[in-house]
Order: structure tokens, then sequence, then C-alpha cells
């Protein structure tokens, strides 16, 4: 048993989860104890173990594979190619690796690797069977499957948050609002962020819906906090999308000089990224405007 493979997955899970040594544990050891496993110096009972693991949000059986076999490199090359197929929109492709490890114990009897499927059979009930109600049921079990019982909510349950308010802006606007306003809750009580933009798309995506509410005023207000937050990253994902989504906000008051100031700027980051399809689009209405 490797015990410092196991000890530094301890550590990492307790930190994305927002939990201080003493407070892992509290009702299960002493703090000085959670040091020494985490610092691999010595390995806890099973029934430790146990417990930790159900303070973590995941089964026993994780800790198990991790020290005694290389198969998390396995399970991690699965988690890149779904994101993948994801990011691409190939979600048949994306089905096909999701039903060939359903039966596969390390993700069957590991609550967060089952998760992972979950939420990708949730987008694939959606995007390809247009199967709303079951998607969203499904993405919603995916959330509270490694349910934290009270504790942070960790970055993939937002991110499965953040899959079914899109749902909601294609079909019902008023609880995509809600839930994006509930996710930027969870958002903002986290002590850092591993995947800078889920804040990105948090921002852009509460725009939108203001947008199509009409509340253009609030729709700027949080362009103007993506905005900050992609210079403050250094980052220009969704940079061009936001300034365009500011730009059209102008365009729907009728400021056209203001429209015309952003949509520019949106148009030099997308020849940035190549879009030339874009940034043909994004000319021809600047020259409306004129």
């Amino acid at each position: 048993m490797d015990f410092a493979a196991v000890g530094k997955k301890i550590k990492e899970l307790r930190k994305n989860s927002g939990l201080s040594q003493e407070e892992l544990s509290e009702g299960i050891c002493t703090q000085a104890q959670i040091s020494k496993i985490e610092k691999g110096l010595v390995f806890p009972y099973a029934s430790t173990l146990y417990q930790i693991s159900q303070k973590l949000g995941v089964d026993v059986n994780y800790f198990f594979d991790i020290g005694t076999t290389p198969r998390l490199d396995y399970v991690q090359e699965v988690v890149e190619q779904l994101q993948i197929m994801r990011r691409n929109n190939a979600f048949s492709e994306m089905m096909d690796i999701v039903r060939g490890e359903e039966n596969n114990p390390l993700f069957s009897q590991n609550k967060k690797n089952l998760q992972l499927l979950l939420w990708h059979k949730g987008i694939y009930l959606y995007e390809v069977e247009h199967k709303k109600e079951e998607a969203i049921n499904t993405l919603k079990n995916a959330v509270h499957i490694a349910d934290m019982k009270g504790k942070v909510m960790q970055e993939r349950e937002i991110e499965i948050l953040l899959t079914i308010a899109a749902i909601y802006f294609n079909e019902d606007i008023e609880s995509a609002l809600s839930l994006y306003e509930e996710i930027m809750e969870h958002v903002n009580v986290l002590p850092y962020l591993n995947d800078y933009t889920i804040k990105t798309r948090l921002y852009y995506n509460l725009a939108r819906v203001l947008t199509r509410l009409d509340k253009l005023e609030e729709s700027n207000k949080y362009c103007d906090k993506a905005i900050k937050w992609c210079l403050k990253n250094d980052s220009i994902y969704l940079l061009g999308q936001i300034h365009y989504q500011k730009g059209y906000n102008f365009e729907l008051d009728n400021q056209l000089e203001n429209a015309k100031t952003f949509m520019e700027k949106a148009s030099i980051v997308f020849e940035i990224q190549q879009d030339d399809k874009v940034v043909e689009f994004i000319k021809d209405k600047i020259k409306q405007f004129s």
C-alpha cells in the first residue's frame, strides 16, 4: 500500500472541500493523526479511513484504488476524453465512453467517478435524445450522489449545476436566472477555484439571461465583472463573447456609439482567435450602426 499517495489524495480532497485538518478530524481522530496520515507517515485503520471517506464524499474503495494500483491513471484518461468530447459537442462518442464504463467497478463502486458518468449521460439525454425531464433528473442525481452533507460544494457539482442552468436557459429563463444566482452563492464560498473559467462562464451566462429578461443594466454589470475576471487571470476565454454581449445590450438600448465601441473590442478578440466568420458578422453589424 502506497501510504504517501493515499495521504496526498486525502489532503487534496480536504482542501477542495474547504476543510481544515481539525474539521476533518472532528469525531474521527485527532488533528495530529490527520497530519501524519496526509504526510504518509501512518496509514489509518479501515474504520478511520471509512469515516474520512464519508466526510470527504468519496467511496472508501477510492483510497484503496490509489494506494494499491495504478488504475487512477485510467480514470484520469476517461475524465480527459469525456471533457474533449463534451467541449467538441461529440455527444454520441461521449455516450459510447459512458456506456463502456458503466459496469466498470472503478466507476460503478466510486461515487465521484459514477458522478462523472451521470453528468455526461444527462448531457447526452438532452442534446441527442431531447429528453429534458430525464436529463435534468439525471443531472440532479449526479449533483447529489457525492453529497457533502452541508459542506462546501465542490467544482464538479458546480459544473453540473451550470449544465442544468444551460438547459433552463433554452426552456425556462426564470428558472435559469434562479439557478445561476444559486450557483453564484456556491462559487462565492469556495476558498479558491482550480478552474477559473467556472466564474467566467457564470458571469457571462448571467449576463445573457438578464439580457433575455430585458434587464440590460444588470446584464452590463455582469459583463463588467466578467471582463475584470478575465483580465485578472490573463485570459481571453469568452472575452470576445462578453464584449459582444455588452455591445448587444447597448444596441438594444439604442446606444449605438457604445454598442460600436464594445463590438469593435469583441472583433479584436475574435481576430486573435482567428474566428473569421464571427469577425465578419460583427463588422457587418458595425456598418449598420454607421
